[in-house]
């Protein structure tokens, strides 16, 4: 089979980059071992960049069949508590100082990965959140986080055992054990290699921020012996075979290694991923069934409707051959082409470039008097915008655009019904 009969099969996985500097400029990358175990599985990673406007454009990557989320700075803050969680100002500058590069808040890639949880929520889109991935699919179920898991929880319980989350000195190799509830993913994933009595594994760490309320929808897989969630997912949305998969680790399984070898700390490892694809392509041949089986209605008119739809189709013609001729109209044929005009002034459903298009045709270049007056109008309108939207900053503009492409789907939709009420 060739590579390009492969590229359309294969289901897609999107992966949102992580934004750092290298050599004075922006680089966006996304771990490596990430897209090795979704390649590996049989499905075809699809990099969405880190830059600014791409919340916008997230239609383009469709069909989505699957959303892998994992590293990257600290989520803002404001989007989940009003408060900073009663941390003092100096405890503030100390966990900035300590965690630099986490703590360097990325609002661009919030909201990008906000959005992609979301719609992977409205359409059960199967989703494996990893550190920051989890946290992201918390916040965006409702749930909080600690802003600093080792100040807030030694504050909450002082006595209690304490876990380094986070070890510069040890990066890859530092581990801590986490207690796995049983009957969970995460347990039939390590069961072999878990004591029945203890039902402990050692697991990486690299956060200073974790679940601190557990949306409601989801179900703890395993606890740090500080009583950090390391795990949860979604009970109701879990079933590989079926293409449901929802679910977020706090610690990182692709990077449980050995030292100096890619062997896993665990057979179980590389599960999550293994799962994860399954889902993803079980749910591409739902998908791909339901729109095959799909009926396609077609529009059909009434009498009057296509009456009246024959009457603008002529209009159109005969401002064509105008157009095309470069004769003047004939005053018996003034009325039709008027009908033309008055359509396109009155129809606001019609989109810029259909409007252009039959504008290039001649059916408002040569008979619409007041539709030119009223592109005059918004021509001056047009500038006015561009004045003041040039003031505007990159946020405003891109809120701006998020506005207007809810109205336009809105519209669409009204239209649609209004549409099916005519036909029926």
């Amino acid at each position: 089979m060739a590579a390009s009969d492969l590229s359309v099969i294969l289901p897609r996985v999107l992966v949102v980059s992580r934004r750092c500097v290298r050599k004075n400029k922006f680089v966006d990358f996304v771990g490596e071992y990430h897209l090795d175990l979704i390649v590996g599985y049989g499905a075809v990673p699809v990099i969405v960049p880190r830059v600014s406007g791409v919340h916008m454009l997230l239609e383009s990557f469709e069909p989505i069949h699957g959303v892998l989320l994992c590293e990257g700075e600290d989520i803002d803050p404001s989007l989940y508590e009003t408060d900073t969680a009663g941390l003092s100002q100096e405890e503030l500058d100390e966990i900035r100082r300590l965690h630099t590069s986490d703590t360097a808040i990325d609002k661009e890639k919030d909201t990008i990965e906000l959005r992609l949880a979301k719609l992977c929520l409205e359409r059960n889109i199967p989703y494996l959140g990893i550190c920051r991935g989890s946290q992201v699919l918390n916040v965006a179920c409702g749930g909080t986080l600690y802003q600093d898991v080792d100040s807030e929880i030694r504050k909450k319980c002082p006595g209690g055992e304490k876990v380094v989350h986070m070890d510069y000195d040890n990066y890859d190799g530092h581990r801590h054990r986490v207690n796995v509830v049983e009957n969970t993913p995460l347990h039939n994933w390590f069961r072999d290699s878990l004591d029945e009595k203890k039902m402990e594994i050692m697991v990486n760490s690299y956060h200073h921020q974790g679940v601190k309320v557990l949306a409601q929808r989801f179900v703890p897989m395993a606890f740090a012996p500080d009583g950090l969630i390391e795990g949860f997912y979604d009970p109701d949305a879990y079933n590989p075979e079926e293409g449901k998969f929802i679910m977020g680790l706090q610690f990182h399984p692709e990077r449980m290694r050995r030292p100096d070898s890619d062997e896993f700390d665990y057979p179980g490892c590389p599960a999550a991923y293994q799962q994860f694809v399954k889902a993803v392509v079980a749910y591409q041949k739902k998908l791909n069934s339901s729109t095959l089986s799909a009926p396609k209605k077609a529009l059909k008119l009434d009498n009057e409707m296509e009456k009246k739809r024959k009457i603008i189709v002529r209009s159109f013609s005969l401002a064509k051959n105008l157009y095309t001729t470069g004769r003047d109209a004939q005053l018996e044929r003034e009325a039709e082409l008027e009908v033309g005009a008055e359509f396109l002034e009155s129809n606001t459903a019609l989109s810029v470039q259909q409007k252009n298009r039959l504008k290039q045709m001649g059916a408002t270049v040569r008979n619409g008097g007041s539709y030119i007056e009223k592109l005059k109008v918004n021509e001056e309108r047009e500038r006015t915008a561009k004045n003041v939207m040039g003031k505007m900053t990159i946020e405003q503009l891109s809120d701006l655009m998020s506005f207007y492409h809810m109205m336009g789907q809105i519209c669409s939709e009204i239209l649609e019904r209004k549409l099916n009420d005519i036909v029926k």
